[in-house]
């Protein structure tokens, strides 16, 4: 069986779903850039726990963890089913990597993991388990969830992390509702983007490991941590694997929203 490559995609609000965007026409094409995966494993940023927790649910059903949105997507489902006995071996290979994973039996699809799924997967048929964030834990405990779960690779399973390249709200929103926004900010999030492509094709991309002290403009694209660890997680899942491709690089707002997505492994060309 073909060796999986991992992927990280930013992930948008819910409206990426249904609005046009260049985000939206690459999430549509996202399924081309990797064979059909046997399942799925994802770690969303809005999948929040002291620890790895690790869902076991047969059948999730849909969390609408947003609001002010348009009616339709409160209607949206995306049916794909779980898989309770691929959450096990999840839950052994984290074990075995020296974490205590929490068995969680419930959990819905939020709009960090249906955002992507029903846009690259529309068929609902690849079974999806869900792995959370720590957002009191930092890259490197992230990228080490992610290298524990790297010999799924081998048996068809595509580790995704869904989380956003750029995520600092307060900017976005005021943006949205017509405020002109922090004049420079275009700049601060293009030099912080900038730095991940660089860091991360440029030979060692372990190297972004130490992006709060190294990238610029932290506090600007990232005031709170969580929507960038799955980054760190989907690179960690690469194992051995260093090569890293960015699949997508557009922007929202006059360039104050970043929607990169990356590929990690082997190179699509091979």
């Amino acid at each position: 069986m073909t060796r999986m490559p991992t992927l990280f995609v930013s992930h948008g609000g819910p409206n990426v779903v249904v609005d046009p965007s260049d985000a939206r026409d690459f999430l549509m094409r996202l399924a081309n850039d990797v064979p059909k995966p046997q399942a799925i494993v994802l770690v969303s940023a809005h999948f929040e726990a002291a620890g790895p927790a690790v869902v076991h649910d047969p059948a999730p059903e849909m969390i609408y963890d947003f609001s002010g949105f348009a009616p339709e997507l409160y209607q949206m489902l995306y049916p794909a089913p779980g898989h309770p006995e691929l959450a096990g071996r999840v839950m052994g290979l984290l074990r075995s990597g020296g974490y205590r994973p929490e068995r969680v039996d419930k959990r819905g699809y939020d709009h960090g993991a249906w955002n992507p799924l029903i846009l690259a997967f529309p068929q609902a048929d690849i079974p999806v388990v869900q792995v959370s964030v720590d957002p009191d834990r930092d890259a490197k405990w992230h990228h080490g969830v992610g290298r524990a779960l790297a010999p799924l690779r081998d048996d068809g399973v595509l580790i995704l992390g869904s989380g956003h390249i750029t995520h600092n709200l307060r900017e976005i929103i005021g943006r949205m509702g017509g405020a002109p926004g922090t004049p420079d900010f275009p700049s601060r999030v293009s030099a912080f983007t900038d730095w991940f492509h660089t860091t991360l094709t440029g030979g060692n991309p372990q190297k972004v490991l130490d992006w709060r002290n190294d990238a610029p403009f932290v506090s600007d694209n990232h005031p709170t941590d969580e929507h960038l660890m799955p980054i760190f997680a989907a690179l960690g899942a690469a194992g051995d694997d260093t090569h890293a491709e960015r699949l997508h690089a557009s922007t929202q707002f006059d360039g104050a929203f970043a929607w990169d997505a990356y590929r990690f492994g082997t190179p699509t060309s091979d």
